[in-house]
């Protein structure tokens, strides 16, 4: 897997991405997060996003389309009609429609091709995985496999998500093959690997040029928000990708 590049306080994915395709992913100092939320832990409000200042610091070409994510496997096309309406992930052809997802130890998506036309982000927790988010929003764009590059950005990592046999079960009643991605540590207890359930899941679709996924956002606490290690009360991490105008 490739290494990822810190550039003016967001992560910028290293993959072979066409030089119009622009993508980034924040981190707990691009300021982005509401810092309120994070010294008062009295305040049960989750953390969220400053928009505005996002769209500053990273000079962003429009205002991106956010969603109402809920664990869903609706897929949307990036496009202001579709501003905030209920979904979990964003596509897009045309050029400087913004797709955005937040998350705080779920798994952010981001994909395009080779030619620089399609965009697309993901947000996947387990039920979102399980259920089928990712081969719903591949199916919008409709892309050959071997032109599909995706990016796993920063989620829980394998030694920290706990899950129990609900979690277990709903991947392995319908493939059995990912048992691999758990870990029995104590009965009715599993870790499981959420890198390796997606990445299954996107090699049976035939697509094989998959970077990133080596984070996890519960033991680096420096650089990223989790929601389990915070219990919910600090900020957000925001991916997104968009297709800009020009290729330089």
């Amino acid at each position: 897997m490739m290494n990822t590049e810190i550039i003016n306080d967001f992560i910028q994915p290293d993959w072979p991405a066409p030089a119009n395709i622009k993508a980034y992913t924040t981190l707990r100092h691009s300021q982005v997060g509401i810092p309120q939320f994070e010294s008062s832990p009295a305040n049960p409000v989750p953390g969220n996003v400053d928009r505005r200042l996002l769209k500053q610091k990273l000079n962003l070409p429009a205002e991106p389309i956010w969603i109402t994510q809920t664990h869903s496997t609706i897929a949307l096309k990036a496009t202001p009609e579709n501003f905030e309406k209920e979904a979990d992930a964003t596509f897009t052809q045309e050029v400087n429609q913004i797709c955005a997802v937040i998350t705080a130890d779920c798994l952010p998506l981001l994909i395009c091709n080779q030619q620089g036309t399609h965009a697309a982000a993901i947000h996947a927790g387990w039920r979102g995985l399980a259920n089928g988010i990712i081969e719903t929003t591949l199916k919008q764009l409709n892309l050959p496999p071997e032109d599909t590059l995706i990016w796993l950005g920063p989620a829980i990592g394998p030694s920290k998500f706990e899950v129990r046999r609900d979690v277990f079960e709903a991947f392995t009643q319908n493939d059995p093959d990912t048992a691999q991605a758990f870990k029995l540590f104590e009965p009715e207890h599993w870790l499981a690997n959420i890198y390796t359930l997606a990445t299954m899941q996107l090699q049976k679709m035939g697509i094989t040029k998959i970077y990133g996924g080596n984070y996890c956002t519960h033991t680096d606490a420096e650089r990223f928000y989790s929601y389990r290690r915070d219990q919910g009360l600090k900020g957000r991490i925001v991916s997104l990708i968009w297709i800009a105008n020009s290729k330089k």
